[in-house]
């Protein structure tokens, strides 16, 4: 567990880390850091955890930054996967705050795809001031063409899980997607608390996250953040859902130019994430079905967007 008492810094006038992972970032990572400046009133550190092996060119992209301590670039050693990235630079943001360059109580984890909009910030740790317990506090977030993205859910049982499967592009509004989706969460206007929160952005808090061992770094991509949410209830905490905090997130773009490696990805953190709560002998059955069904399921998904792509060329 982080030491509270070693971080003796005025936190509120000590620069909040910022850290993110990229992999070949494009224009979106320069429009996220320049987003940061009206995000909050106070001053950001950026931790940049690099998977695309190109950290070198980015510290030169950044050199001004980085000589002012306001930029950090690490080098991954190649795609080691979203949450593994996050946790090496989660621990570089505990090394700083345990030598008082950036604060000790909170960190903003975001992808580079995502723009803040201003006072977004302030906003997520004026929430976190009123919730003490919350490990994490998510912002409301838009899509491209400004809708809600649902980004505060329900912890995903089989049954919402599978119905959502089965139903949610036939059926938009059935009860297992709106449980799946958790929209009667999103429609909130004052802060509430959710299962989890989506990873593209969220303020955590240092101490919940060292506590519980931060990412589980077997998943490589997806569901990491909902396992997260999950692991901080198991611990005591509680995730919390603040509409007055929001950002635009231009999602799915990498998704998008990779399906053959991102579908499957997925799907095996699916498979990962109900495993894990249903081990042991009795539950064999129950995985094997559930293997089968999501091998299938992807190998679908797949299929239809090699279609859709092929009816676009």
């Amino acid at each position: 567990m982080a030491d509270r008492a070693r971080y003796t810094v005025d936190l509120v006038n000590t620069p909040i880390a910022v850290a993110t992972v990229t992999f070949h970032p494009g224009r979106h990572f320069r429009t996220m850091l320049q987003s940061l400046d009206a995000a909050t009133t106070g001053e950001t550190v950026a931790v940049i955890a690099d998977n695309g092996g190109q950290a070198a060119q980015l510290a030169a992209q950044l050199q001004d930054a980085v000589e002012q301590g306001l930029a950090v670039v690490l080098d991954s050693g190649g795609n080691i996967g979203y949450g593994a990235a996050m946790n090496r630079a989660l621990a570089q943001v505990v090394a700083l705050a345990k030598q008082g360059s950036v604060r000790g109580d909170y960190c903003v984890l975001t992808n580079p795809d995502v723009t803040f909009d201003p006072g977004s910030i302030d906003a997520l740790l004026d929430c976190a001031r009123q919730w003490p317990d919350a490990a994490a506090i998510g912002p409301a977030i838009r899509d491209v063409d400004g809708s809600r993205y649902p980004s505060a859910r329900t912890i995903p049982t089989l049954r919402n899980g599978i119905g959502h499967a089965l139903f949610g592009s036939v059926w938009p509004n059935n009860p297992c997607t709106r449980a799946y989706q958790g929209r009667d969460v999103l429609s909130a206007v004052e802060p509430v608390t959710c299962g989890w929160l989506s990873g593209s952005c969220l303020l955590v808090n240092l101490e919940a996250f060292t506590r519980i061992g931060g990412f589980d770094e077997r998943y490589f991509m997806y569901l990491e953040d909902v396992d997260l949410g999950d692991r901080f209830q198991r611990a005591g905490y509680v995730n919390v859902f603040c509409p007055a905090a929001t950002v635009a997130h231009d999602r799915g773009h990498v998704a998008k130019k990779y399906p053959a490696a991102m579908l499957p990805a997925h799907h095996r953190s699916a498979y990962r994430f109900q495993a894990d709560r249903h081990s042991g002998l009795v539950y064999a059955p129950l995985r094997a079905a559930l293997a089968a069904g999501l091998a299938l399921r992807c190998g679908i998904a797949i299929l239809v967007t090699k279609l859709r792509r092929g009816q676009h060329h």
